[in-house]
């Protein structure tokens, strides 16, 4: 495989339509991501390619611009299809497609996903759409019930095949590649390659060009980690109050595209804060002079493109923050060695938002390190803040000033008023502070919850936590399931999070699972068609029989002579002959 780290050319360099070159420039883009330099041309031509990246090196926009550029509006039917692992990267790829495609006029893409209703997405299909995004179990569905044809695909794309693999879907991808045509364009993305998605590669990909994106691993130790998960505050709001309440030398600020960052400034400077934008639009000579102004203190923060901030070494820099999250690893590391220079403390915090998560857990992995959920500062911690200043203030004023016509003033207004001093000083505080009040506006907030991965034990069965109940599936370990297998199934196909799935008990011939208690009846209805490592988990709530800790064994379906029918013994009837060979030892 060939290896790119570098990018020199741009956008403006690739022969994509004019139409996606358009929404380019709109939303910023400044030059290709590695992985986007080098797959965009191959699949501009229709090669086939097996790229490895890492998650979030913008993988999606390396497959997306050159298919779009490709399409034949005209015909309203599949002509691409992309397999996710999730529901939620099914949903961020289409979102993604959209927006690329937003000047293609009649262009349709339509996620498929389970959870959603299944006629919605008939009537979508009925009415036509270019471009399926979906995840493997759902796909198959539509295939059982012949409402969703793949005969006229010029192109299938597999993302994060290792990560198929490991959710127990990659045969579900493999039968699909089946029913594509034999003439058409596959492209398959994966972080890591096992030998079983390479022999998926090898069995379907023609002549393929080989990408392999190499990350950075390295990160200063000097560089104190942390992430907000954004929820329930605007990202802006929660910038201002970190802004509030660290100890800030200078910062810079990370955001996506060149108007975000003329933006974002703006409204920083009518917040009250020192603030200007750095992008590739500004001249050499203006960009040089925003530098200047931030290493002489002149300016306290910068908001920035990653193009921009290339070189920028300034040691007073103190802080980073990752506004909108980098689209690959390596960026992440590059954003934050702005800081922690010279051996100096440096901090960096990234914003995260619920369906980013993944990148979040990708940086930690390439970078080794584990990154620290914050809290934001309350309504308490910034007023504290905005008290200990406005302290230090009228401090440094009482020292340095001839206070002698404003001591007469205060003489004055005691004795006209006939009002104690300490009355006084409150509302002349009260009335220095009016444009930027010392408490601020009470607001509404609630702190994402933790995250935790659902717990694997084995053993005897025991009681469901406060809030689950245990349900029974068919699946085991000798079908070859694991717990990873279990929780994609059921966070992919049900919209059932994580932190929702408690403890699982895999025993020989199934398995044991603590889900909501308050779980929707259609959920239920919905688990119980799930497939998982080819079986059908006949979702049920759990009996509590068992032998001894081990699952009760289970005679095959139409066999005679007693066993097992669900959880419970079926009596078995002996024969003529057993029955007078047990009376003549009676007798």
């Amino acid at each position: 495989m060939t290896e790119e780290t570098q990018t020199t050319i741009s956008f403006s360099d690739l022969s994509l339509a004019p139409e996606i070159k358009r929404v380019i420039d709109e939303v910023g883009y400044e030059t290709p991501s590695p992985i986007q330099a080098r797959s965009i041309p191959p699949l501009l031509e229709g090669r086939d390619l097996l790229g490895q990246a890492q998650t979030g090196t913008g993988k999606t926009a390396a497959f997306a611009l050159p298919l779009l550029s490709r399409l034949d509006l005209s015909a309203r039917y599949p002509q691409v299809l992309v397999l996710t692992p999730t529901r939620e990267l099914a949903l961020q790829v289409a979102e993604a497609v959209q927006t690329y495609a937003r000047h293609l006029k009649g262009f349709h893409v339509l996620p498929v996903y389970g959870g959603q209703n299944m006629g919605q997405q008939l009537r979508q299909l009925q009415r036509g759409t270019h471009v399926v995004v979906g995840t493997p179990g759902r796909i198959q569905d539509h295939l059982r019930r012949g409402t969703l044809k793949l005969d006229r695909l010029s192109c299938v794309v597999v993302d994060e095949a290792d990560e198929m693999l490991k959710m127990g879907f990659i045969d579900d991808v493999e039968q699909i590649l089946q029913h594509a045509p034999q003439e058409r364009q596959t492209a398959l993305f994966s972080a890591t390659m096992p030998k079983e998605v390479l022999k998926i590669a090898r069995r379907h990909l023609q002549d393929p060009v080989e990408i392999r994106i190499k990350s950075k691993t390295s990160t200063v130790a000097t560089i104190s980690q942390r992430y907000w998960q954004v929820k329930g505050l605007a990202k802006l709001d929660a910038l201002t109050r970190i802004l509030e309440a660290e100890d800030i030398d200078a910062m810079i600020i990370f955001v996506r595209t060149k108007i975000a960052t003329v933006e974002l400034a703006e409204k920083l400077e009518a917040r009250g804060f020192s603030s200007a934008a750095l992008n590739g639009d500004m001249t050499q000579a203006l960009r040089e002079k925003t530098v200047d102004r931030l290493k002489s203190g002149g300016l306290d923060i910068v908001v920035a493109t990653d193009v921009a901030a290339r070189g920028l070494d300034v040691q007073r820099i103190s802080h980073v923050v990752n506004y909108d999250i980098p689209y690959d690893t390596e960026s992440y590391i590059h954003r934050i060695g702005r800081t922690g220079r010279a051996g100096r403390e440096g901090s960096a915090i990234l914003f995260v938002a619920p369906r980013e998560r993944r990148m979040l857990a990708a940086i930690e992995q390439a970078t080794r390190q584990k990154i620290a959920p914050m809290k934001l500062p309350t309504r308490k911690d910034i007023t504290e803040r905005r008290v200990g200043l406005f302290k230090e203030q009228i401090l440094a004023v009482m020292k340095s000033e001839d206070l002698t016509f404003f001591e007469e003033l205060i003489d004055g207004c005691q004795q006209e008023y006939e009002v104690e001093p300490r009355r006084i000083a409150a509302a002349m505080a009260y009335l220095l502070q009016q444009d930027r009040p010392l408490m601020p506006e009470e607001e509404t907030y609630v702190e994402p919850p933790s995250q935790s991965a659902p717990r694997v034990s084995a053993g005897k069965r025991g009681s469901a936590d406060e809030g689950l109940r245990r349900y029974r599936i068919e699946v085991g370990k000798v079908h070859g399931v694991v717990p990873g297998h279990i929780v994609g199934a059921i966070a992919n196909e049900a919209n059932i999070s994580n932190r929702d799935i408690g403890q699982i008990k895999i025993f020989h011939d199934f398995s044991l699972v603590d889900l909501p208690a308050n779980m929707p009846s259609a959920t239920f209805h919905l688990l119980q068609k799930v497939w998982v490592c080819g079986q059908h988990l006949q979702l049920s709530v759990d009996a509590g029989v068992e032998r001894q800790g081990k699952p009760p064994k289970r005679r095959p379906a139409g066999k005679s002579g007693g066993g097992y029918k669900g959880n419970k013994p079926v009596k078995k009837h002996p024969s003529a002959a057993k029955r007078a060979s047990k009376k003549a030892r009676q007798t």
